[in-house]
């Protein structure tokens, strides 16, 4: 197949362009000029288009998906700040601007990255499928705007333009810079992070990179995913708070361990995020608690991949002992934890 693949700059993109380059595909890349492509020149017969699919210009994004057979869509603001429009603009007008390109030039493929946070309640949510509705209300912009963009693409699944999305729950792993696990272990090593479980063991679904990006492969090879999303995940499911001070130990952190009562938890995060109701805030800084990230602390979810199984063959290929040494393996050869953190930032 002729790929493109947009967010390669980023952590998943670039496990996707790794997947696509030993599958034998040929690989082009849509990057702004802004973006470091350092480790995308490495990678052997790549292609680089610099475009952004926030502008309106429409010559890069036409010169994108000219002969390509297959668009894997994983750019997105994932960021837990922004003002609407910014949301609006990076994960749904450019969503419909990259999909309008890539049926006028006749790609037959269209894989879009989405993220069960297009489902998310709040509330615990185990064992899930697909038939899970949206919510009738969203956690946050990020939420509600990938929901948005994912009923888009899917909509559009026709006889000539195959579309689906894959939902990667907690996509970790090498190269992830600004994720949650980075963010995680900075807080665990400056020794700042509570234990806001209120006592209840809470469950989780993660989804390795090389999981992810295999999966969006998969999908791309499949005659039965038209007009669907897929939840995929590792196999095991994850004690949150026992990962959590597990990696604590592993990087060297502190694990969480003043208790929060519940009770004062939610006051705090409706306090906060009271005050981020103000626009100054709210478009420019991180909450340091949202109901968001509450509940991704504090209730269970995880999802089957049943329908992943069943459609294209989807079957986790790193467990999550060889993901976390895998892990460790690729933090000592960037120079440790300390420059792993640091560069984030």
């Amino acid at each position: 197949m002729k790929a493109l693949v947009t967010g390669a700059s980023g952590f998943l993109g670039s496990h996707i362009v790794d997947e696509c380059v030993h599958s034998g595909d040929a690989v082009r890349v849509l990057v702004r000029r802004s973006s470091d492509v350092g480790r995308l020149r490495t990678v052997p017969g790549i292609e680089i288009v610099h475009g952004d699919l926030d502008q309106p210009d429409s010559g890069p994004l036409r010169e994108a998906v000219q002969g390509v057979d297959t668009v894997y869509h994983s750019a997105a603001r994932v960021l837990d700040y922004g003002s609407r429009k910014q949301f609006e603009r990076t994960n749904v007008t450019a969503t419909q601007r990259l999909l309008g390109a890539a049926r006028d030039a006749g790609v037959g493929r269209f894989v879009f990255v989405s993220s069960p946070s297009a489902v998310m309640t709040g509330e615990d949510q185990l064992d899930i499928d697909e038939s899970q509705p949206y919510p009738a209300r969203y956690l946050n912009l990020y939420s509600e705007t990938k929901a948005a963009a994912e009923r888009i693409v899917l909509t559009a699944n026709g006889p000539d333009f195959t579309t689906c999305a894959i939902r990667p729950r907690g996509v970790w792993g090498p190269r992830d810079w600004h994720g949650f696990m980075p963010k995680l272990l900075a807080k665990l090593r400056t020794e700042r992070m509570p234990d806001l479980s209120g006592g209840r063991r809470v469950l989780t679904s993660l989804c390795h990179c090389t999981n992810a990006a295999r999966a969006c492969l998969l999908a791309a090879r499949s005659d039965q995913v038209g007009g669907k999303a897929y939840f995929v995940a590792d196999r095991e499911w994850t004690d949150v708070w026992a990962f959590t001070a597990e990696m604590a130990e592993r990087f060297g952190g502190a694990p969480p361990s003043q208790a929060v009562p519940g009770w004062a938890r939610d006051a705090i995060v409706s306090a906060v995020e009271t005050v981020w109701r103000v626009p100054y805030l709210a478009h420019r800084y991180p909450p340091p608690l949202s109901r968001y990230s509450v509940a991704l602390l504090t209730r269970s979810t995880t999802y089957s991949t049943k329908a992943a199984e069943r459609d294209f063959g989807y079957r986790p290929v790193i467990d999550q002992r060889t993901g976390v040494e895998l892990l460790e393996q690729w933090v000592n050869e960037i120079g440790g934890i300390d420059a792993w953190l640091e560069k984030g930032r």
